[in-house]
């Protein structure tokens, strides 16, 4: 999914790395389920379901570009949005962890299971 009115890039223009210690220069934002999140998600990104973030978005650091992302893009882009209003510097990765893992992109789990988003 994308908008016009909404920053976003495909997959292949998200950086390569990311680490939730915070010395690269962007954050990964996954804004999907907990039971999404635990079956693969991106090394290194942040989780915090989009239903928390206007209560958790003092977690995240307004110095640092935000890559959001989601299962195909939907809640990524209401989160841009929010973000965005807020004062982040937030973009949409469209196609969300759908594109992710068809790219080739690493995946981690939670747990002893393969991880995979589809």
């Amino acid at each position: 999914m994308t908008s016009p009115e909404i920053p976003s890039v495909p997959v292949d223009a998200v950086p390569a790395e990311f680490d939730d210690a915070g010395t690269t220069p962007a954050t990964l934002l996954d804004v999907r389920e907990d039971d999404e999140w635990q079956l693969g998600h991106a090394p290194g990104a942040v989780h915090i379901p989009m239903a928390d973030i206007p209560a958790r978005a003092e977690e995240l650091d307004y110095d640092r570009e935000i890559y959001v992302v989601c299962r195909q893009g939907g809640r990524s882009l209401q989160v841009v949005r929010y973000l965005t209003h807020i004062g982040f510097d937030a973009v949409n990765i469209s196609g969300g962890m759908v594109a992710w893992q068809k790219a080739g992109r690493p995946l981690t789990a939670e747990g002893d299971h393969e991880a995979k988003i589809y």
